[in-house]
């Protein structure tokens, strides 16, 4: 375990895949003197008391001695979690938060920020399609984007901003900053819109008339496999991010519908050349991603499914 203290106290408020993952990370890579946890569900503060991931389970949410503050809460919630806890955080404290839509938040949280108190927003892209305390794990961040999208309050380049960026990557990330509403767009074609495609074809299977749910499950390819574990994300979360994000959402999907449909025509008159060329320019896509480590080339067939993170 490396020790790279630095903050003396972080409070989590949240203790769901994100939160008990950073809590797990903080302590194996000596990140924190101390950790403190916090979640409005009296059953989770239960939980995360009984595994033991963090030093206080703080019941009442006090934050007057955290340095760093950080919202794992669904997205829906962040900005009102942010306006209540604000009042109560230190001067020379950072808030942040790990939400997969930015812009909103940002504008909503930078009003409200008292003098002295800092905040930048936060997203890990990494997760997995469970959730809760007991779904966590410290290797969760390991080389994986976190991006980071300041406010006019506190800039990149600021002693702050580069203390959060350190935390971090003392959790293994590797930290890019992002204007927030480019942010939102990135991610809701790489994120986003999968969800929704993911949640749209396993309705569609599953509510088919001519094909028995039964008959889904015994000859799912794996194709079908990796779009069912997509759906089976937290469907809070993905409410809310829909719901956030919705303006590039609408734009991207709309961009979907259109490839989509040419795709179906192609299909209907027998357009083979069109077909190839489409499908040979996105085999590429993949090359790059497996080039810029982003997943590996190996095959799994829905074995050993990498934990390499649906959420966010």
């Amino acid at each position: 375990m490396s020790e790279v203290i630095i903050y003396d106290e972080i409070l989590i408020i949240g203790g769901g895949l994100i939160g008990s993952s950073i809590a797990r990370a903080v302590r194996e890579h000596g990140a924190a003197r101390r950790v403190v946890m916090h979640d409005s569900d009296e059953g989770v503060c239960a939980r995360l008391q009984a595994l033991d991931i963090c030093d206080h389970v703080d019941r009442v949410c006090s934050a007057s001695q955290a340095d760093l503050v950080i919202l794992a809460v669904p997205p829906g919630v962040i900005a009102q979690t942010a306006e209540k806890i604000l009042p109560h955080m230190k001067p020379g404290a950072m808030l942040s938060d790990v939400g997969s839509v930015k812009a909103n938040v940002v504008e909503a949280i930078t009003p409200l920020l008292p003098g002295g108190i800092d905040f930048i927003g936060g997203h890990p892209i990494a997760g997995t399609e469970q959730s809760g305390p007991d779904a966590g794990f410290a290797s969760l961040f390991a080389d994986r984007w976190c991006i980071l999208t300041p406010s006019s309050k506190t800039v990149e380049d600021s002693p702050a901003a580069q203390k959060l960026q350190n935390f971090w990557q003392t959790l293994g990330s590797r930290v890019e900053f992002m204007d927030a509403a480019h942010h939102d767009l990135v991610l809701a074609t790489t994120s986003h819109l999968p969800h929704l495609i993911a949640y749209a074809l396993v309705g569609t299977a599953t509510d088919m008339e001519t094909v028995t749910k039964g008959e889904v499950v015994k000859y799912s390819a794996a194709g079908f496999r990796d779009f069912t574990r997509i759906a089976a994300s937290d469907p809070v979360m993905w409410r809310d991010i829909c719901l956030q994000n919705k303006d590039a959402v609408i734009d991207v999907l709309g961009r979907y519908i259109e490839d989509l449909t040419a795709l179906k025509k192609a299909v209907r008159w027998g357009d083979g050349e069109t077909l190839l060329k489409e499908f040979t320019k996105t085999r590429a896509i993949r090359d790059k991603i497996i080039d810029a480590g982003q997943d590996v080339a190996v095959p799994n067939f829905g074995r050993d499914a990498p934990e390499d993170g649906t959420g966010n």
